[in-house]
């Protein structure tokens, strides 16, 4: 198919995104909260501020917060608790270049509008700093909750996805099952760049080509090398079917890092535990196969949690930046 666009480059949309996706390139972001809770769902949010701000000096390239709206028992995790988009006001104006990003907002269990408008408030306040992660939503617990069918939550994500797009427009005229502005009202602030990146989740209840077409990237789930390999070779060739320029995938990771650089990988949950010598390994091979950013949850992590984000940026990082 013809295209307009180099397809080996990216769009450039905003700050976050050019700065964290680079063609062929790995870059590295952290989750919050940035502890160890394995005693429970629940962080203690311990000096949470303080090392966003050390995950920024030592060069990460992105922080990722979830929406995580119920403590749910059988999900384990409560996440960072605050609300994403509150939290991200305040980390807007506690830090100047790092990129803050949602991994994910649950987009069925929200009015779009709200989300439109908070994510375009946290994108301002920021410098351009946004990166918008979506999702369907996995925890059934939360949908009665709200008194949403859990069944429905693939068209309802569609439906505020294209919402939210649309509601960055200027006096924006469209009909949508949540609801339709007649242009003669207009949602503000707009995105500092017109509009926001906005990556979407795993499968989200949606056709994997709808995915490649819609979403600015792909953020998907750790798997084995040759997996995620094929998995990803398949992601590409649907983004290129689909004509525009090529687009990042990103993935998370759990790790619990060693002292002794040579410990060999154990796995724990979505990750494993070793030493740096392993970690670097595994992640040039994931760069090797097409993955743009890895997002490092050090929530199983039995060191002390500063300390080993500065080993991360000593031994890690380097080979990471560009």
């Amino acid at each position: 198919m013809n295209s307009q666009f180099d397809e080996s480059e990216f769009q450039l949309i905003n700050r976050a995104y050019n700065s964290t996706f680079q063609p062929g390139r790995l870059s590295l972001g952290l989750v919050v909260p940035l502890e160890n809770y394995t005693a429970g769902p629940v962080p203690t949010m311990t000096r949470h501020v303080e090392r966003v701000q050390l995950a920024e000096e030592l060069g990460f390239s992105a922080i990722w917060l979830r929406d995580v709206p119920f403590n749910v028992p059988s999900f384990g995790d409560a996440g960072q608790m605050f609300d994403p988009f509150v939290y991200l006001g305040l980390l807007a104006g506690k830090t100047e270049r790092i990129a803050l990003a949602t991994g994910s907002i649950v987009l069925p269990l929200r009015h779009p509008a709200h989300v439109a408008k908070a994510s375009a408030s946290v994108d301002v306040l920021s410098g351009g700093r946004l990166i918008l992660g979506v999702a369907s939503g996995d925890r059934p617990e939360e949908y009665p909750a709200l008194n949403l069918p859990f069944s429905e939550r693939g068209d309802r994500f569609r439906a505020s996805f294209d919402y939210i797009r649309r509601m960055w427009e200027e006096t924006a005229a469209f009909e949508n099952t949540y609801g339709s502005p007649d242009g003669d009202m207009d949602m503000l602030p707009k995105p500092v760049f017109g509009k926001l990146p906005m990556l979407i989740t795993g499968g989200s209840q949606q056709d994997p080509d709808w995915i490649a077409r819609n979403g600015e990237g792909w953020i998907t789930y750790p798997r084995n090398i040759p997996v995620q390999a094929r998995i990803i070779g398949d992601w590409r060739q649907r983004v290129k079917r689909a004509g525009g320029p090529d687009k990042p995938v990103s993935q998370s990771l759990y790790i619990d890092l060693t002292e002794d650089p040579d410990t060999p990988p154990q796995p724990i949950h979505l990750g494993f535990r070793s030493g740096a010598n392993h970690l670097r390994a595994y992640l040039v091979s994931l760069q090797e196969i097409g993955v743009n950013h890895v997002a490092i949850n050090l929530r199983f992590n039995q060191a002390d949690i500063e300390t080993t984000m500065k080993r991360l940026a000593g031994d890690i990082l380097p080979d990471f930046t560009w």
